[in-house]
């Protein structure tokens, strides 16, 4: 037998197989990110309450899918989900990973549970999701719950106990938005339809492998909630749910496209394969199982926003609230001021099909609304993602009216640019004159809105290049310097005038505010903002020394301990558990110091994701999957210092070797020499390259060689 064994194995060998490889879906852990950060060495503060955490969801997508089915253990929390928890309500079916959608909530109850509490009881022992897949055990009903999708489709699959009365509980007064009406309908023997509105209107239709047997009102406090019930049926109940945002008959439609007529295995295989496609995009060698974890986790989590919102035959409804078809997909905004540093970037690498559709679709809602390009919560950095996007190479939407937009957005005053006449007659935005201000103050956030604006108006000027339009070009060049305006010298930061000229005071460096001043940061957290002019930045200071000080500052005077939403995971005054500074690390490469920002590159890529003691929790959040998409790129070993620009800076990967290949076909090849964080040399297709950065044209020619040594 002995002999037998060793026979094959040689055979196996000599026939040159090589092991199986791992699918690259079972690195991916959709739970890591829901977990909630309470150590204080971990927060950086001692929290007194529920700190924010990735305010992500663990159920099942499609990447940019209009469906994401996914379990609520918390109303208007966050993605609706939080390991702490130890309840679900429902399995709701939209989700941003945010504070809103969850439309929809679906909970299946055995018999008529007596009025009150209707949730049930969970355990993480008997919880596991994939790519595509979402399981666990409702404990009160007995229930074994599995979910799976497809882009506009929902499959619930129920394993009720032996001789339970199968009932499904349709709690259509809930998500995390205001709900402003609802319909529920027996439609066929084993069919029921409705709606939900809240700020958007989503149709369903829902199709079971058994008779539904009637719909009946039941009661949990003041809200009205409707019991679905189906009859005898072999085995599991199956529930096949088609979504739409246009009308009921586009929902049966989707469905009967996309799912209809599968089977559970099925649809969760092709889930899985569609997953699969994405992240082979981008493969790598080497590295720890713990980092190639976090890596296909990242890579998973930047794929879940934008989400899709026309149909199968091509229909949505506009910003009108006309039913459309424009011939391209129709999808969400982007969550600007978070995903335009990185994720945005991504998306176009490795989708571009899918970021041309998201441009066109908000050039569709620009024009609806003014003629302003739309952008979100702050900035005006849809003209970074239309500029970068154009200028990488990628097509497949109309330029010359998204560049009117943009254009527009910064040349006329509207809703996407706050006080740009300001910022155009002085040259930055004065602050309100406000006495005591506290974190919670409202106010102009005009130290970062001067920034950005100034950033901003770098990425139009390049786009206007790229069109010929001269004029333009040179006239936002001159006002890309505008950030110079608001650098105070006597402290080497950034800081509010008043309309008068003069300098904010009293003036406190390390308080952070959430719109006076600073938006989401204090003064050391936008002090280095000028990604596009970073000479001119370092030029403010006395000599390089002295801008090395400051940067040796930022990332060492201790956090004082304030207690903020939304800021957590410092280094120094560092914060990566926010946004607004994440290209600091790398001004370190602009005074010959590469190795002090790898250093702290490596302890940001290690120490900030999966923490906590389940492993499961960021230092901040996701954003819809900025702080996923800056760990994806810097573990290959670039990013995108200026995202605008089309190119890279340049660092260590945590891998020795990356092959990306871009969605218009073309193939990276990125390698690691040496296993040193210190860049001795960079060269691609056998080229030396002169500085730290590679254009995005130049890695499509050749393997981009990262040589590192030890000292």
């Amino acid at each position: 037998m002995l002999k037998t064994g060793l026979c094959i194995v040689l055979f196996a060998l000599a026939a040159g197989c090589a092991p199986t490889q791992k699918p690259l879906t079972d690195y991916v852990n959709p739970l890591l990110g829901t977990a909630t950060l309470w150590d204080s060495v971990d927060l950086g503060f001692k929290p007194t309450k529920r700190t924010w955490g990735a305010e992500v969801f663990p159920g099942s997508s499609l990447p940019n899918a209009m469906v994401q089915v996914s379990p609520v253990t918390k109303f208007h929390s966050g993605a609706g989900y939080q390991y702490e928890d130890s309840v679900i309500y429902g399995f709701t079916h939209t989700n941003k990973g945010h504070w809103n959608l969850c439309h929809v909530p679906l909970l299946p109850v055995t018999g008529t549970p007596a009025p009150g509490d209707y949730c049930s009881p969970y355990s993480h022992a008997r919880e596991s999701a994939a790519p595509g897949y979402y399981r666990v055990f409702l404990d009160r009903y007995g229930v074994d719950a599995e979910l799976t999708s497809t882009l506009r489709c929902a499959f619930h699959k129920y394993t009720y106990p032996a001789g339970a009365q199968a009932a499904l509980l349709a709690d259509l007064q809930r998500s995390n938005e205001h709900v402003r009406a609802w319909d529920i309908r027996k439609e066929g023997d084993n069919v029921f339809a409705g709606w939900q509105q809240t700020g958007e209107k989503l149709y369903f239709y829902a199709v079971a492998d058994r008779p539904v047997t009637g719909i009946e009102p039941v009661a949990e406090g003041d809200r009205e909630i409707r019991i679905v019930r189906f009859g005898e049926g072999e085995g599991p109940v199956e529930l096949q749910i088609g979504f739409s945002f246009v009308s009921e008959k586009n929902a049966r439609e989707n469905l009967e496209a996309e799912m209809l007529g599968k089977s559970f295995a099925a649809v969760r295989s092709e889930a899985t394969a569609a997953w699969n496609d994405l992240l082979g995009r981008i493969r790598v060698e080497g590295g720890t199982e713990r980092e190639k974890g976090l890596f296909y986790s990242s890579l998973y989590r930047s794929f879940l926003w934008p989400a899709l919102r026309s149909d199968v035959n091509g229909e949505f409804t506009d910003t009108d609230g006309k039913v459309v078809n424009t011939g391209f997909r129709y999808y969400t905004g982007p969550s600007y001021w978070d995903d335009y540093r990185n994720k945005l970037v991504l998306l176009g690498l490795l989708a571009p099909d899918v970021a041309a559709d998201v441009i066109s679709s908000d050039t569709d809602r620009g024009e609806k609304r003014g003629g302003f390009m739309p952008t979100f919560f702050h900035g005006d950095h849809a003209s970074v993602f239309v500029a970068g996007t154009y200028l990488r190479g990628i097509r497949g939407f109309d330029v010359r009216r998204a560049y009117d937009l943009v254009l527009r957005n910064a040349t006329v005053q509207g809703p996407s640019r706050p006080w740009l006449d300001e910022y155009v007659a002085r040259g930055y935005i004065p602050e309100m004159d406000v006495e005591n201000p506290v974190t919670q103050t409202v106010c102009k956030a005009a130290v970062t809105k001067t920034l950005e604006y100034a950033y901003d108006d770098y990425a139009v000027a390049l786009l206007a290049d790229a069109l010929g339009d001269g004029a333009n070009r040179d006239m936002l060049m001159k006002r890309t310097s505008n950030y110079k305006n608001l650098f105070d010298p006597s402290t080497g930061l950034m800081r509010g005038r008043l309309d008068d000229g003069s300098w904010i005071t009293p003036f406190d460096d390390q308080y952070p505010y959430y719109e006076y001043m600073y938006r989401e940061a204090n003064a050391w957290q936008q002090a280095f903002f000028a990604p596009h002019d970073t000479e001119g930045l370092i030029g403010l200071y006395p000599s390089r020394e002295a801008f090395g000080a400051q940067l040796d500052k930022l990332f060492s005077i201790p956090w004082k301990g304030y207690e903020v939403d939304n800021l957590s995971g410092f280094i120094g005054q560092y914060c990566h558990g926010n946004q607004p500074d994440h290209g600091f690390p790398y001004l370190y490469y602009f005074i010959g110091r590469q190795e002090r920002s790898q250093e702290l590159l490596d302890y940001i890529l290690d120490r900030f994701y999966g923490m906590g003691p389940e492993g499961l929790a960021l230092s901040g959040m996701d954003d819809a999957g900025e702080m996923s998409s800056w760990y994806v790129f810097n573990a290959i070993g670039l990013y995108t210092y200026s995202p605008a620009d089309p190119e890279y800076i340049v660092t260590v990967p945590l891998f020795d070797k990356a092959e990306v290949s871009l969605g218009d076909g073309s193939r990276w090849s990125i390698r690691r020499e040496g296993t040193g964080r210190r860049i001795t040399g960079i060269t691609c297709g056998g080229n030396p390259v002169d500085g730290w950065f590679v254009t995005h044209d130049a890695l499509g020619k050749g393997e981009l060689v990262i040589t590192t040594s030890e000292k």
